[in-house]
């Protein structure tokens, strides 16, 4: 089998690809996919960006049935307005820079099965809607909201990957229709956090209350068009239960630490070797506990 043919992409004035074109390759000058620019490409299935490449603009992607593979390891704004809508084949994005996911970016691209997406900040609405096959999303700690529907349909998912921060689910119809959900993994530093934790008790009591979303999810209703389920209230409220137990546990912790450090010096152990050889081994590990902001906004799900 021959190896495909790249056309390279410079963007200049007057630079189209072919409307047959099956791979592109998107030249180290072009710092942003135009809007439209691929729109509608019916054989379209590969378009590989260089690291330059740090935006994608509306429509740039979209319709495009026979598109595959994505690679944009320097995108950092996949913009909103149906940015890669509608590639029905689409199944490996690489996209490790990626911090902004714009409004219906992704909707119905229906044969995307799973996504790692480590630097994303914001979640715009309709996101990942009605993306059939999709069955996990990883997002990493940088993550701060997650816009309405952003998943709605997206009746294979099955995990989702999430720090803990307050208001990072905004809205209660995020996970519509999502009724295969029921696992929710943490990612960050808690369970270092956790294990550092002075008392055993404590730590079973944490590690029992992080766990408990994957009891009580399966049992949430996923909603339908006209309900728009419990899954996402459910995560909200379990995401607030941990950060409340945490916060209590981590200031008992110090209380703990203070009087060791206490003792310590009145046994007449000197104040810096306390201070530098022994309080160190007690602290917790460094890990910020975030409250996010809450952005409402009217939308179109058709």
């Amino acid at each position: 089998m021959m190896p495909a043919e790249y056309f390279t992409y410079t963007g200049r004035d007057g630079d189209i690809a072919p409307h047959d074109v099956t791979h592109v390759r998107v030249h180290k000058s072009v710092n942003v996919i135009p809007a439209n620019a691929f729109n509608g490409y019916p054989n379209l299935e590969e378009l590989d960006c260089d690291v330059g490449v740090e935006k994608v603009e509306a429509w740039a992607l979209s319709q495009c049935p026979s598109l595959r593979r994505v690679i944009m390891p320097g995108v950092r704004v996949v913009e909103e307005h149906h940015a890669l809508y509608e590639c029905e084949a689409l199944t490996v994005v690489e996209c490790g820079k990626l911090e902004i996911i714009g409004y219906a970016a992704f909707k119905r691209c229906k044969s995307l099965r799973s996504i790692n997406l480590p630097s994303a900040k914001v979640v715009e609405a309709l996101a990942f809607i009605f993306c059939y096959a999709l069955t996990e999303v990883k997002f990493g700690d940088q993550l701060e909201r997650i816009e309405n529907l952003a998943f709605k349909g997206c009746r294979s998912l099955e995990r989702i990957t999430l720090p803990l921060k307050d208001g990072l689910i905004t809205r209660d119809d995020i996970f519509q229709g999502c009724k295969n959900l029921e696992h929710v993994d943490p990612v960050g530093g808690i369970h270092e956090t956790v294990a550092a934790l002075q008392l055993e008790e404590w730590r079973n009591d944490m590690d029992d209350e992080i766990d408990s979303i994957n009891q009580i999810l399966p049992n949430a209703p996923a909603g339908t068009d006209s309900y728009m389920g419990e899954k996402a209230m459910v995560i909200r409220m379990w995401i607030r239960s941990v950060l409340r137990k945490i916060i209590h546990y981590k200031a008992q912790h110090h209380r703990l630490l203070d009087e060791a450090a206490t003792t310590l010096e009145l046994a007449s152990l000197p104040k810096d070797i306390v201070i530098e050889s022994v309080l160190p081994f007690l602290e917790l590990p460094s890990y910020t506990f975030e409250v996010g902001r809450v952005r409402r906004r009217r939308i179109d799900v058709a």
